[in-house]
C-alpha cells in the first residue's frame, strides 16, 4: 500500500471505492492497527492531528478506532458464542488487559441492548451466531464494533451476502452514526452504494 492521501472527519461518511485486492481494505487495516506498517518506506497516520503507530489492534480499539471486517465468517465473529456473548466480547476488548471481571448479567443486559438496536432477528436469545443469517451476523459483528463506542468507526464491504432489508438497516445505521457526529468510513467495491452513503 502507498501513495495513497485521505482525510476522514467527524459526522460525515467517506467512501472508499475500489475493487478487490486494489489496497483499499489493507490501507485501512493499517489504521486500526490489524497489519503491521512498513515503517521503513514512511508514510504516517495521525488521529486528532497527532501521529500514531499501531503494531496491534488493541491501542486503536483503545483510542476509539473500530473495524468492522468485510470476512464476517473468519474474522468477525465466535460462531459458537450466543448472540450476547460475542457482542460483549467487544465490549471486553475496549477495556484492555488480561484478566478481565465478567458478569453473566451484565453480559446478557448489554447484549439483549444492542440486539434491540441493531433489530438483530433469532430464533432464541440464546442462539448460536453461526444459527443466525448472513443480514443477522452481519449485525451482531457490528454491534461487536459499535459497543465499545468508537469515534471513528471503518466498515469494510458492510453489506456483503446480506439480503435486502438487512441492507438498508445497515445503511440506516451508517446515517446515523455520522449523524452522532462519528467519523465513518466506508469501503466497498459497489460503486452504487458508495455513491449513495458518501458526504
Amino acid at each position: 500500500v502507498k501513495n495513497n492521501s485521505l482525510s476522514v472527519f467527524a459526522g460525515q461518511v467517506t467512501g472508499v471505492f475500489g475493487l478487490v485486492g486494489a489496497g483499499r481494505t489493507e490501507t485501512f487495516k493499517v489504521v486500526a492497527g490489524l497489519i503491521k506498517r512498513d515503517f521503513f518506506h514512511g508514510g504516517e497516520v495521525l488521529l486528532r492531528g497527532k501521529p500514531v503507530r499501531y503494531r496491534v489492534a488493541a491501542p486503536a480499539v483503545r483510542d476509539g478506532i473500530a473495524y468492522v471486517t468485510e470476512d464476517r465468517k473468519v474474522e468477525g465473529f465466535f460462531e459458537t458464542m450466543s448472540i450476547a456473548r460475542n457482542i460483549y466480547m467487544g465490549a471486553l476488548a475496549k477495556i484492555g488487559g488480561m484478566f478481565k471481571p465478567t458478569s453473566r448479567a451484565v453480559e446478557q443486559e448489554v447484549g439483549e441492548r444492542w440486539v434491540r438496536l441493531l433489530n438483530v432477528k433469532a430464533i432464541s436469545r440464546n442462539a448460536k451466531v453461526i444459527e443466525l443469517s448472513g443480514g443477522n451476523q452481519q449485525k451482531v459483528v457490528i454491534g461487536k464494533s459499535l459497543v465499545q463506542d468508537p469515534e471513528i468507526i471503518i466498515f469494510d464491504e458492510p453489506t456483503r451476502g446480506v439480503d435486502v432489508g438487512a441492507i438498508a438497516e445497515i445503511h440506516a445505521e451508517i446515517n446515523r452514526l455520522a449523524d452522532a457526529g462519528k467519523a465513518v468510513v466506508v469501503i466497498s467495491s459497489y460503486l452504487p452504494e458508495i455513491m449513495a452513503l458518501s458526504d
